[in-house]
Order: C-alpha cells, then structure tokens, then sequence
C-alpha cells in the first residue's frame, strides 16, 4: 500500500468499516482465556507427580488400606487446593493489572471525526492523533504536527522518537525505533504534537500483534526438578514392586503361608513406595509460590520458583526495569561555569531563568517525559513561569532545526513578548548565533553530559515588543541561557538489588535498546559489572556459534532490537547458563518465554510480557526478584534435605521388614504398622523441611552447577549410609531383645519406638547443611513442633491405652525399654552428624 493511493482525509464509510471488522477481527492482540479453577485443577491433575500420588492413594484405597488411602489422598487434595487457589488468585490479579490493548481512538469516518472503541478501528480507518494518545493500531502519518511518540514499550528507548508525515511513494512496512519516521505504533504514546494517520495494520498484523504470534512458536522447557523427580520415582517404584514380589515369593516358599505372604509383600510394598517424593515436590513448590507473593511476586508456574534459585544470569531489561521510565532533570550548565547537579542546589537563584526558561519552551500542560520533568524542576525551584502569562503562538520542531519554542505574552496584552526555547545543543547555537570559542564550549559540555547518560536539551530566551509576532522563531534574537542534562533514574533499590545478586553470584547483564554511552552510564549508577559493551549491530553480524562464545565477557547489550534480545538470551542457554529475563515491554515478550525464568513488571508491563513470564512483580520492584531467588535457593536445599531424609528412612524400615523374614523370627511390620509410621514421615517431609529456615550463607554462595542432579550421588549416598546406620543399630537391638526373651508383641513395641527415636535423629540431623549440632537442635521450626507434640501424643495414647495397643498389635514399655529407646535416638544423632559433607552448601 502506497500513500498516493489515499490523498483525501474523509476516512471510511461506516459501511465499510464494519464489512472490514468482520473481515479482519477486532483489533485486539489474541490471548489465552483466563482460566478457570476448574481449567486450573485440570491442569494440576495432569502433573505426573501430582497423578502419582493419587494413584498411590486409590491402590492402598483398593486394597482396604483405609487409613494409608486417606493420608496420601488427603495429602493430593492439599496440594491440589494451594495451586488452585494460588493460581487463582494469580489469574485475578493479572486480570486485574492487564492494560487495554486497544484503547479508545478518533477516527475519520464519513467525513466526520468520532470516538471509537480501538478494537473496532480497521485497516484503512484515519487516526486523528493529540499529545497523550495512546495509538491504537499501526498508522502511516499523513500529516505531522511537530509529533513525537514515546516507542518505549516497543523499542526499549526511553526517550520519545520524532515522527513526520510520509512522501509520496514512501513505503509504511518499517519498524518502529528512530527519528523522523512516518509510522507510528500501536501501543505508542503520543508525547507531544499531532498528526493525522491512516491505519494499515490492526490486531495480530500490527508491530505489538507480531511480536506476540512469535511467541507461539517458542518452546517451554520441562522444568529439570519435575524431570529428575519422575525419573527416581519411577525407579524407586520398579525396584521397590520388584522386592515386593521377591519377598511375597520367600515368604510363600519358606514358610507356606501364601495369604500372610500377600500381607508382607503388601507392607514392603508400602514401606518402598516413593509417594514422599511427589509429596515434596507439589507441595514445597507450591508454599514457595504462597511464600513469594508475601513479597508481592505472583508466580505462573510454580517450577520456576526451584528454577530461580538456579539462576545463573539475570538479563534485565533497562527502560522501566531498572529505571523508572521517568525523566528528571539531574545536571545544569551555564555559561563560563562548570556543570553543577540539580540536587546540590535546587534552588540556586542562579540557575532559576535556565529552569524557568526551560518550563515556559513546554507545552503548559505537559504529556512528554522530559516537559514534564522541566515543568517539575521549575516548581520545585521556586519558579512562577507561566503566572500571568498566555501562550501567544508555538513554533515546533522541524527537520532542519531540531528547536521549538513558545512565545508568552502578559495576560492584560500590553506587556512585551517572552520568547522560550529549547531544543538540540546546535539547534540552540544556531538559534543564538554564537560564535566558534561560544560553541566549543556549549558543544564540549554537552558531550560531557551526554557521556554519563544524559540528555541534553539547550535552553535560550529572547524578548520582544508586544506588536512584534515573527512567523519563525530564527527572527528573533536569543540568548543561550544554558544546558539541562535530563536522566532517567534508577528504581529505588536496585543498586542494593544488584549487589545482593553478585554476592550471590549472579551475573546481571543489561539487554537494552538505548544508546551505549547512556546504558553504561546507567550500569554504572546501578552497580552493574561494567565490563565489554555490544551492540544490536554487532550482535547482527554474528553468527548463533560467535555469540554463544563471546556473551560471556559482556555486560552491557546497547541498541538492540526485540528479535536481538531473544538471540542473546538463547545464545547465554546455549552457553550453559540458567537464564533469568526481566522486562516489562512487548519487545521483551519473546526473550521471556524463551529465558528459563522470564519475570515481567506487573503495573507497567504488557499484557503479551506478563502472558509470556513465569513469574510478574506486583509492584514493580525489581529488588522482590532477589526475594524470589532467595526463596528458591531456600526452597531447593530444603527438597534436598527432604531428598536425603526419605532415602535415608525407608532403608531401616524395608530392612525391618525383610530380616525377620529371612531369619524366621517374629514379623515386625505388618500394614498397619508402616501406615502409623508414614503418619509420622508423611508430615515430617511436606511440613517440617518445608518450613526449615534458610541456610546462613544462602545468598553469598554461587549458584550450583546447572549440570548438578537434585538426586546427586553425595544426597542419595549420604541417606543411605544413615539409613544403613540406623539399619544396623535397631537391627542389633532387634536381635538382642529377641535373644532376650521378649515376646513378638514386646518385640514390635520396641523396635517400631527405636525406629521412631531413629526418624527423629534423621530429622535433626537433616535439618540443616551444617555440622553444628546445636544448630540441628536449636534452629527455630514451628511445624516440628507441631509434629513433635503429635507423636509425643500418639506415643502416650499407645503406650497407656490397652485397647489400642491390642488393634496395633503392640504391648506396654517398661522404663528400661524406653530409655533404649532414647539412647538409640540420641546415639544415631551422633553418627548422622558424621555423616555430613564439609562440601555441602553453607
């Protein structure tokens, strides 16, 4: 479509523009529904971890194992009821932050200018543009009244771009980024002018709709936690069926008793099966994204969380990321003087006509960042600019002379003119007429500030008579008042943010589309590692293999374009890295899909990056995003701990339940015996490991190895040769009471509390990474206490109820046996904390 194929503004007939709404659709970007508890609790239901714990309950369910079915059942329906209501809650609150994505426009049609809502506005409609639209779909500019647009959420540059009206032959299929383009952008603002623009692309075919298609065509990875899971759970299943069958096989053939042979395999069946493993995967993840958005972090898939506390690269975006989005006046120059900083005087009277001047060459009513900023700078120095003034006549930007102005006038007409101007540094030279020694000096301030990230605006004033209106403002003499060096700053709290993740050795690299001087001006503000810059261009001229091996020796990634940003965050995967991805706007959109974690801003950000994102942050902080590694980290050495701990348990159980079968002594366990104790290690998993506080140094450790396995030779070796200790001890007390005399029920009595006492001393042995056994004892833990106190009062119950000891099968401890009990407690805590790796994590 070419421009001179429409040279009248009467726009289209309503007619039309309905047949070609039906045509095309609304102009909308496509999204997923939001979804529904009942969607969610679907969704949840297919985790094969989650199916597998069901399944365990419905096969114990099935062969009358009440008590067992309903633990493990009422275990899945705890799980299952944190997600729903988590991520519920999660799609409320998106629903809640999602901006329009087609906002309200006037067009053109049949000649006349009405408001329509933006997802009815065609192809082929006429947009009348002002200063603080938004734009509602991609336009060619037919006419341009000193218009610029604010590209941000495309582009990631923060400062608005110029825009002019299209030539004749002139081609509208270009992207957005850049001066003096006669595009403009759905989703861009109008900062400042208007125009009038013909639509030529709505919906799915605008900039915003490619970028979201694009995101379709990228894979979500299976998160590692839930793959390694499956994969020594259904190990852990084959092995531990397959000793079931082995023993219901002797004990038919050794002993002949084919029904009590069922019953055994039955209880090594259940004393093997891995259902603790799901049970600490769905719910740990599932707290943790409880834990989380206690820090205003709202989590879309709770695998991320464990993936997080891996990360080994966070890629943040700049532009309303790590700064506000915001202009501020931060640096001023006068003449003959050094630069001085705002904030050390704010109010110096010397710089009151730069600011003021400044204030009266914006618009009154400022939409643009940077008025805004000047307008703000001039209150907060005590200015009245406009008081008493009317605004006679603007004179905008243009091609050739990169300055506007504003000519004021006293309000009664009878005072002389006020001439304002503000614009490029050599557009206000040209504009003063300086002079080579007044130019060198204006030209080698400038590029000082320009240096560290500044944007600088000259700024000059003129006077005239009252009857003297010029038709440019070159007629009239001005002069140079001064420089203003505009910045955007930083969000609170991201240096602090910044330097936590380098103690915690996390590389922070900036993905960005503005310019290098201003993002390494910016990096260094923030604390960020500035070491090589690249930029778009340079990245564009590597290949995939040249990039993969050169990400790694730079920090700062300048003038990038959206489909750049995805290249180089493939390229830190390809590396080896665990990327993290932080943005807000739709250019970010791909690299967040395609990041391990992609976390998108909540307030500012985009439907399409908060859709694409793992992870969204309420509030814009980027300082919850080391509240959100923090808990991963904590998360995953706690799934460790539980890890070690259920390896470790089930050994002395199964050897329990195999030895008195191979040695024809009295059986120990039998179902019901090992349901009371999944009783005790079913809540020991999914509360108290879950609950344990975080390790000293969590945060100032490095990242693990991403090749590391959760279920690592040192975790699963370390359980069982605490498991095989505590196997050997209760076994020897087992022979030993049995050599004593003790009859079966005595027995089983002492040996299941010996057992329980050895659980205990796994727990506190496992609690936590250090070798400190006073840590193990004092480190504060709520649910153990709670779980102290349960099977403090089931041991009381069993032990002075009668009643209950003849159903369990069980007879009365004398103090003697109790006290073995303990001793066997407390001499397996000794021998666990020898145990402990002096390489585990600290």
């Amino acid at each position: 479509m070419r421009l001179e194929q429409d040279t009248r503004h009467t726009g289209l007939s309503a007619w039309q523009a309905r047949e070609r709404l039906a045509i095309d659709g609304p102009n909308e970007l496509p999204r997923a529904g939001r979804r529904s508890p009942l969607r969610i609790a679907l969704e949840v239901l297919r985790e094969p971890m989650l199916a597998l714990l069901l399944a365990a309950g419905v096969v114990y369910l099935l062969l009358g194992d009440t008590t067992e079915a309903i633990i493990l059942l009422a275990f899945a329906g705890l799980s299952i009821g944190l997600t729903i209501v988590q991520e519920a809650r999660t799609e409320k609150v998106l629903e809640a932050l999602r901006d329009l994505s087609a906002p309200r426009a006037l067009v053109i049609r049949d000649g006349e200018t009405i408001r329509v809502a933006g997802r009815e506005v065609v192809e082929g409609d006429i947009l009348v543009l002002d200063a603080g639209d938004r734009v509602a779909a991609d336009a060619l500019l037919l006419e341009a009244d000193a218009l610029e647009a604010d590209e941000s959420l495309l582009t990631g540059e923060s400062v608005p771009v110029r825009k002019r009206a299209a030539q004749s032959g002139e081609d509208e299929r270009a992207g957005p980024g850049g001066e003096d383009r006669p595009q403009v952008f759905a989703g861009s603002i109008v900062t400042q002018g208007g125009g009038i623009a013909r639509v030529f692309a709505t919906g799915a075919r605008s900039r915003i709709g490619e970028i979201g298609l694009s995101l379709a065509t990228l894979e979500t990875q299976a998160p590692r936690l839930q793959r390694e899971t499956a994969r020594i759970v259904r190990f852990c299943a084959v092995g531990g069926g397959g000793v079931a069958l082995l023993v219901v096989a002797l004990y038919g053939l050794l002993r002949g008793g084919w029904l009590d042979a069922i019953l055994a395999g039955i209880a090594i069946g259940m004393s093997l099966l891995p259902e603790e493993f799901p049970v600490v995967l769905t719910i740990f993840l599932a707290m943790g994204a409880w834990r989380i958005a206690q820090v205003g972090v709202l989590t879309r898939r709770t695998s991320a969380i464990e993936t997080l506390g891996a990360a080994t690269v966070l890629c943040t975006d700049k532009t309303g990321t790590l700064t506000r989005n915001r202009m501020t006046v931060a640096e001023l120059w006068l003449p003959a003087q050094p630069v001085a900083r705002l904030a050390d005087a704010p109010r110096d009277p010397r710089f009151r006509p730069l600011l003021e001047a400044g204030a009266l060459a914006s618009a009154p009513v400022p939409v643009d960042p940077m008025e805004v900023a000047f307008h703000v700078a001039a209150r907060e120095a005590g200015t009245g600019h406009a008081e008493g003034l009317a605004l006679l006549r603007t004179h905008g930007l243009r091609p050739d002379l990169l300055a506007m102005s504003n000519v004021w006038q006293a309000g009664d007409g009878q005072g002389p003119l006020t001439i304002a101007a503000k614009g490029a540094p050599e557009a206000i030279a040209r504009l003063c007429r300086l002079d080579a020694a007044g130019r060198q000096a204006l030209d080698d301030a400038a590029r000082a500030m320009a240096d560290r990230g500044m944007r600088v605006i000259g700024v000059a004033s003129s006077a005239a008579g009252r009857e003297y209106l010029a038709e440019t403002h070159e007629a009239y003499a001005f002069t140079l008042l001064g420089l203003v060096g505009l910045s955007d700053p930083l969000r609170a709290g991201v240096p602090e943010a910044i330097a936590l993740c380098r103690s915690a050795g996390i590389r922070v690299v900036m993905i960005t589309g503005d310019y290098a001087a201003t993002a390494r001006a910016i990096a260094a503000s923030a604390g960020l590692a500035t070491g090589a810059v690249m930029t778009g261009d340079e990245v564009a001229r590597l290949d995939d293999a040249a990039l993969a091996a050169g990400v790694g020796d730079v920090d700062i990634f300048a003038r990038t374009m959206p489909e750049q940003k995805l290249r180089i965050v493939q390229a830190l995967k390809a590396a080896g890295q665990v990327v993290a991805m932080t943005g807000d706007g739709v250019n970010d959109a791909p690299a967040l899909k395609a990041a391990h974690i992609g976390i998108a801003m909540g307030k500012r950000g985009t439907d399409v990056a908060r859709e694409a994102s793992a992870i969204v942050l309420v509030e814009d902080d980027f300082g919850a995003i080391v509240s959100a590694i923090r808990v991963g980290r904590r998360i995953y050495d706690n799934i460790r701990k539980a890890m070690g701990f259920i390896f470790g348990v089930h050994v002395p159980i199964a050897a329990l339940a195999i030895v008195p079968l191979a040695l024809g002594l009295p059986v120990i366990f039998g179902p019901i015996q090992i349901a009371l104790l999944e009783m005790i290690i079913d809540p020991v998993c999914a509360l108290v490991f879950e609950a344990e506080r975080e390790e000293s140094r969590l945060m100032r450790r490095p990242p693990r190895d991403p090749a590391e396995r959760l279920f690592s030779l040192g975790v699963v070796a370390r359980g069982i040769v605490q498991g095989g200790l505590a196997a050997a001890l209760l076994i020897a007390l087992y022979l030993a009471a049995a050599r004593h005399g003790l009859v079966a029920e005595e027995l089983r009595t002492l040996t299941f509390f010996a057992l329980v006492s050895a659980i205990l001393a796994l727990v506190l042995a496992n609690r936590s990474f250090s070798t400190s056994l006073r840590d193990a004892l004092v480190r504060g833990n709520i649910a153990f206490r709670y779980v102290l106190a349960f099977i403090a009062v089931g041991a009381i119950a069993i032990l002075n109820l009668p009643a209950l000891q003849r159903v369990l099968g069980f007879a009365p401890l004398g103090w003697g046996e109790l006290g073995l009990v303990a001793l066997t407690g407390a001499v397996l805590l000794a021998l666990f904390e020898l145990t402990k790796s002096r390489a585990a994590p600290r």
